[in-house]
C-alpha cells in the first residue's frame, strides 16, 4: 500500500502549490477583513479552515503541519498588534498562539487520517470486489463445463444413433431424434448468448450502459424472444397501467427474463401457464416470474444463483442444468444496482429482480 509520508517530485510540487494557494487565499481573506471592518478576532479560524483544505486535498501530514505552523507565524505578524511585526510576548497571546497551533496541528492529521482510512476502505472494497469477480469467474466455469457436457453429449449420440442405424430407425424415430438434436443445440445457442452477455458487463467494468426504456416494451420484447423459443409455453403477463420508464441496458434485461421464464418452463414440471407480473414502488421497478411447479430444494435457495449446483433441483430436468442461467441473471441484475431471490410458495417458486428507477451517480 501506498505511504502517505513518502511522496514523489510530483506529488511534492502538487502539495507545495495547494499550501501555498490556500494559505494566500486565507490571507486575502483576512485583509479584506481587517480593510474592511478592521475585524481580526477570526482571522484564526479563516487559516484553520485553509489548514483543513491543505490537508484534504495534499498528500501526507507534512503539508498540513507546516501549514499550521506558518499560519500562526501570519497571524501574529500580520493581524495581531503591533501589525508587520512578530510579538509572542504580549499579555495572553502565548497560550492564544499556542492553542491555535495545538488545534491547526489536531485538525489537520485528524482530516489526513480520515483521509488514509478512506483510501484503505477503498482498497479493502476493490479488493473484495476483485475476489467476488474470481468467486464468480469460477462458478461460471463451473457452470460452463456442467451445463455443456449434457446437451453436447446428448447431440453426439442422437446424431450417432442417426447415422449408426438410420435403415433401422423409423420416421418418427428420425424425427425424435432430429428435434432432440435442435432442442438441445437451441439451448447451447442460448448459453453461448448468456456468456457473451456477461462479457460485455465484464470489458465494461461490471457497469452497463444504461438508458430510460419503456417496461412494456421490454416485456413484450422478452416474451416475443421466449415464445419464439418455446412457442408452447403459456405466460400470463401483469404490467403496470400507467407509462413507465426503466434506466437499463434492454438487450440484458430481456435476458434476464427470458432465462427466468426459461427455468420456470423447463424446470417447474409443471403444464399451468407461467406468471409474469411487473409493479412499480419505493423507487424499483419489480419483476415477479412464477410457476407452479415442484418448487426448489430449500438448501438450494442460499446457492441459487452462484452458477453451480452440485446436485439436482427436485424440480430439475436430467438433461438441461439452470445453474449458469441464473448466474447471468445475477450478474446483469448486479451491474444494473438491483437485486435478485428467489423464494417457495404454497405451489411452486417465485423469482423477483428489482430495478432502480433512477440511475445512481458514479462520481
Amino acid at each position: 500500500m501506498k505511504s502517505y509520508w513518502k511522496t514523489s517530485k510530483k506529488e511534492l510540487l502538487r502539495n507545495i502549490l495547494i499550501t501555498l494557494t490556500c494559505l494566500l487565499f486565507a490571507t486575502v481573506m483576512s485583509y479584506m477583513m481587517l480593510l474592511l471592518g478592521g475585524f481580526t478576532n477570526n482571522v484564526g479560524i479563516v487559516y484553520v479552515m485553509a489548514v483543513v483544505l491543505i490537508s484534504r486535498y495534499s498528500n501526507g501530514y507534512i503539508p498540513g503541519v507546516i501549514a499550521s505552523f506558518i499560519s500562526v507565524l501570519c497571524v501574529n505578524f500580520a493581524f495581531t498588534y503591533p501589525f508587520m511585526a512578530f510579538n509572542f510576548t504580549l499579555e495572553g497571546y502565548p497560550i492564544t498562539f499556542i492553542a491555535m497551533l495545538a488545534i491547526s496541528i489536531i485538525t489537520s492529521t485528524t482530516t489526513t487520517h480520515l483521509k488514509e482510512k478512506s483510501h484503505i476502505l477503498s482498497e479493502q472494497e476493490k479488493l473484495l470486489m476483485e475476489a467476488e469477480k474470481e468467486t464468480m469467474r469460477a462458478n461460471l466455469l463451473r457452470a460452463v463445463s456442467h451445463d455443456l457436457r449434457t446437451p453436447l453429449t446428448g447431440i453426439i449420440g442422437a446424431s450417432s444413433t442417426y447415422l449408426e442405424n438410420s435403415q433401422g430407425l423409423s420416421n418418427e424415430e428420425k424425427t425424435n431424434l432430429v428435434a432432440n438434436i435442435q432442442e438441445d443445440a437451441n439451448w447451447l445457442l442460448n448459453m453461448v448468448e448468456n456468456l457473451l452477455s456477461v462479457t460485455r458487463i465484464r470489458n465494461t467494468g461490471a457497469q452497463v450502459s444504461k438508458c430510460s426504456e419503456p417496461l412494456e416494451e421490454v416485456v413484450a420484447e422478452a416474451l416475443q424472444r421466449f415464445h419464439k423459443r418455446l412457442p408452447q409455453s403459456a405466460v400470463q403477463v401483469t404490467v403496470p397501467e400507467e407509462f413507465v420508464m426503466v434506466p437499463m441496458d434492454a438487450t440484458l434485461i430481456e435476458q434476464v427474463i427470458i432465462n427466468l421464464l426459461e427455468n420456470a418452463a423447463y424446470h417447474s414440471n409443471s403444464s399451468k401457464p407461467i406468471s409474469l407480473s411487473v409493479d412499480v414502488h419505493d423507487g424499483y421497478a419489480w419483476f415477479h416470474v412464477r410457476d407452479y411447479g415442484v418448487g426448489i430444494v430449500p438448501e438450494r435457495l442460499d446457492t441459487l444463483f452462484d452458477g453451480y449446483s452440485p446436485s439436482q433441483n427436485s424440480s430439475g430436468d436430467s438433461r438441461k442444468g439452470m445453474g449458469i442461467g441464473l448466474s447471468i441473471c445475477k450478474t446483469i441484475v448486479t451491474a444494473h444496482d438491483g437485486s435478485i431471490s428467489a423464494a417457495n410458495e404454497d405451489e411452486g417458486a417465485v423469482f423477483t429482480f428489482t430495478l432502480p428507477l433512477e440511475e445512481k451517480s458514479y462520481e
